[in-house]
Order: C-alpha cells, then structure tokens, then sequence
C-alpha cells in the first residue's frame, strides 16, 4: 500500500505568524515558481526526473512547488522542520526507508520547504513522474543538474 503525507503523524504542528523573512521567502515562490524539489537533479528522461536532497544539521531547502505525482524515500532516519502553504509549521520523524507517494490533479499542488534539525545529515531520493500526471512539470535551472564527469 502506498502511503501518503496524509498518514503521517507529525512529532509537532503549529499555525504561527512566520518570521517576515520567511513570509517574504513563501511570496517570492508564488510570484515565481520553485520546480527544483530537491538539490541536485540526478537523471532527467522525458518520463520522470530523480531529485536527492542532501541536508546538513541545521540547513534548510527553500520553498518549492510540488505539481507532478511523486514519491520520496528517506535515505537515512531524520528530523526535520516544515513550513507549509497554509501558514502551519510541522515537525517529523523520518525512518531510513521510509516513502510516501503524492498525486496532483489539474492545477493542484504543494509548496513547502524542509530544514534539517537533527544532528545528522539528512538524505531524502525524490522521484518525480512526468507521464502520467495531470500538470505539465515546471522549469528548472540548468545549475541543479547533475554535471557528468
């Protein structure tokens, strides 16, 4: 069974005004559009792009958007802090293996960022899936593109 977000208990949650920098953070994505859902783009095909997230204790990935259907695994057991788009902050537990599948329906989505608060780095795979989802995939810089060697 592919579990969702839905299905996770958050360790923590709360609906808090955000600190202006981070209110101004969230406005700037919805003027315009983050696609880069992870660090580091690994392998692209014109069915699904391979994302992995790389987080050092204490450092934070932006806000971005999430439209295309995805799933992500945690690479290794973590802790990490949320904001998400209706103004709450969460907290979680992530074991390593752990995946949960998203979907998306037309012009649906999800923007958030993710910091990592615990003592080790935090490695998530993201696995996102151009063919078969119903909004078309957002652009990206070509500067998080895996360079070959």
């Amino acid at each position: 069974m592919a579990l969702t977000m839905l299905e996770k208990r958050a360790a923590r949650a709360e609906k808090t005004a955000w600190p202006q920098w981070l209110a101004d953070e969230f406005k700037r994505e919805a003027e315009n559009h983050n696609g880069c859902v992870g660090s580091h783009l690994l392998s692209e095909t014109e069915d699904l792009r391979v994302w992995m997230i790389r987080l050092k204790p204490g450092e934070r990935i932006g806000f971005h958007r999430h439209v295309l259907n995805y799933f992500w695994t945690a690479v290794v057991p973590g802790h990490g802090r949320q904001h998400l788009m209706d103004g709450s902050t969460v907290e979680y537990t992530y074991f390593a293996g752990e995946t949960r599948h998203e979907t998306y329906g037309p012009g649906e989505f999800k923007v958030h960022d993710l910091e990592n608060l615990g003592d080790s780095d935090m490695i998530f795979m993201t696995v996102e899936s151009i063919k078969g989802s119903a909004n078309k995939p957002l652009p990206i810089p070509d500067t998080v593109r895996l360079e070959a060697a």
